[in-house]
C-alpha cells in the first residue's frame, strides 16, 4: 500500500478508518463496492467507501492500492499524476505501493 494511502487514513476519523481499511482488505476476497476506470485511467479500478475513494489495480498477483481522498479530488488528482507515481516505482523497484 501506498505511503499516502497510510497517511490518508491516519488522518480519519475512528469509524472512516476502520471502514477504508476493512474494505481494502476486503479487495482481496472480492469485496467492495469497485469499478473498473476508464480512458487515462484504464487498467485501474475505484474502491467507494463513502465519500472516500481508494484506487488500485491487480498486478502481479497482487492489489496495489495507489492513492486514497475523498471523491472530489481523487480523479483529477490521479489523471494528472498516475503515471509519474507509477515511474517512480518502477525506478526504485519497490513492487506494491
Amino acid at each position: 500500500m501506498a505511503d499516502q494511502v497510510v497517511e490518508y487514513q491516519r488522518e480519519l476519523a475512528p469509524e472512516p478508518r476502520r471502514k477504508l481499511k476493512a474494505a481494502i482488505v476486503g479487495l482481496a476476497h472480492g469485496l467492495g463496492d469497485t469499478k473498473a476506470l476508464q480512458g487515462n485511467l484504464e487498467g485501474f479500478s475505484r474502491l467507494r467507501v463513502g465519500e472516500h475513494r481508494a484506487v488500485y489495480r491487480y498486478h502481479d498477483g497482487q492489489i496495489q492500492v495507489f492513492y486514497a481522498a475523498p471523491r472530489s479530488v481523487v480523479y483529477e488528482f490521479l489523471a494528472a499524476h498516475l503515471h509519474e507515481m507509477l515511474s517512480e516505482r518502477e525506478d526504485t523497484g519497490d513492487p506494491a505501493p
